[in-house]
């Protein structure tokens, strides 16, 4: 990293990252050691608790034998995060239930008391200098600290003295807006982490870098050509969207509005938004009112997850897709947004041909809509074919996972664990 690119005041954004020499496409920029991390519940038995290995026959914690580890080197190397949980678990039972920001703020307070000098995760940005934007907070998020707060003084009380209610506040503020999620390589959540050095890069809508994940280490390789003097993007949403939704997101989570070139130009908000060519073509008020009720149904969508069978969440898609068909063509990113939910719907009943009809649908336009090089094309190649694979087609299946490969050999690395375990599937065709 040293002299490959400098922290800078970047108009307009606040601090940034500029490149100080050529990276070309694929090029590792720098790494970055999670500060600290927490892995999400659903997880464990699967993952290892402190470096994210996933493999069969992990050790369990003894005491709680909830927590689960690669070997006894693991367990002690996290012993000083796991102990906050490990009694606590045991105690509470199915009550112990803090959010992954609780549990990401518990290790935050106790990593700056046993190492409150610099650490290597902090070579470019310190969590001390972070962005809280305490003061455009609204109500609404200010409840949710509180709320965080009263669970992380009921779950670790006995642990240790926490700062001042104002202080608790500024930090939940800053996790809020500083904090990464780990994914897999089909996207599937694996938990939360603080990465500094990452934090410090501004977004775009048109990244020129991608962050990925080995194990609780943050990697970002260019996925453009980069200049000397070229600020380095990357890219905090989904970027499926129209740009008024990336707005809203935007303002809503980090309170700021982007100016880059896709969000002056909107240059794909039309083909993101395809209208029906079956028919007369609707009225303005008509694609008005659908693209109204597209995004409630996603927010009523999401709400229903936690509570709703699956049968009856697949019946909301099905009934959704069917209304804005209306309307939209199947390529509208509305179209696609419910279709992705109920190709997960379908995985998880494990309606492997329904999955299948869906994933089909929505691979071309998202190869149109997303940059080159995304995360979320990779992943729906990936889950192809597997898919294909699972069914016994194997051309199709080969031809999909290649498809994913060419993606992540460039946003992973050509020595990335995922990738092996793909070449090592199209071996085994």
């Amino acid at each position: 990293m040293p002299g490959a690119m400098e922290k800078f005041l970047s108009e307009g954004k606040g601090r940034g990252l500029l490149a100080q020499k050529d990276f070309r496409v694929g090029e590792l920029l720098f790494t970055c050691p999670a500060y600290t991390h927490v892995l999400t519940v659903n997880e464990r038995g699967n993952h290892c608790e402190l470096c994210f290995a996933r493999k069969e026959g992990l050790a369990k914690c003894g005491r709680c034998k909830l927590a689960f580890y690669c070997n006894v080197t693991c367990q002690k190397t996290d012993w000083p995060m796991h102990k906050l949980e490990c009694s606590s678990m045991s105690k509470f039972g199915q009550n112990w239930n803090p959010s992954e920001t609780v549990r990401l703020v518990a290790r935050i307070l106790v990593k700056q008391k046993m190492h409150p000098e610099k650490t290597p995760s902090e070579e470019l940005l310190t969590v001390s200098e972070f962005e809280s934007h305490l003061d455009k907070l609204d109500n609404e998020k200010r409840e949710l600290i509180e709320s965080d707060i009263a669970a992380l003084l009921h779950f670790y009380s006995k642990h240790f003295d926490f700062p001042d209610r104002a202080d608790l506040i500024e930090l939940f503020a800053k996790v809020n807006c500083n904090g990464f999620t780990i994914e897999d390589e089909e996207l599937s959540h694996l938990g939360s982490a603080i990465f500094p050095s990452v934090a410090l890069m501004n977004h775009s809508c048109c990244p020129n870098v991608i962050v990925t994940y080995k194990g609780t280490t943050a990697e970002v390789r260019a996925v453009m050509e980069i200049s000397p003097g070229e600020e380095i993007f990357t890219s905090y949403i989904d970027l499926l969207y129209p740009t008024e939704d990336r707005q809203d997101r935007l303002r809503d989570s980090y309170f700021f509005m982007c100016d880059c070139r896709e969000c002056a130009t909107k240059a794909k908000d039309k083909e993101k938004l395809e209208i029906t060519k079956y028919g007369e073509p609707p009225k303005p008020e008509v694609i008005k009112d659908m693209i109204k009720y597209a995004r409630n149904i996603i927010e009523e969508f999401r709400r229903a997850k936690h509570y709703k069978t699956p049968s009856e969440l697949l019946e909301i898609c099905e009934l959704s897709l069917d209304k804005m068909g209306s309307t939209f063509e199947d390529n509208n990113v509305y179209m696609l947004h419910m279709m992705y939910q109920a190709m997960g719907v379908c995985l998880y009943m494990q309606d492997w041909d329904g999955a299948l009809r869906y994933g089909q649908k929505i691979i071309k336009p998202y190869s149109k809509h997303y940059p080159a090089y995304s995360l979320n094309v990779a992943s729906m190649w990936l889950k192809l074919g597997r898919l294909y694979m699972g069914l016994a087609h194997h051309n199709a299946g080969a031809k999909a996972l290649r498809k994913a490969l060419a993606i992540m050999e460039v946003a992973h690395g050509k020595d990335h664990p995922y990738v092996f375990e793909i070449q090592k599937e199209l071996e085994e065709k």
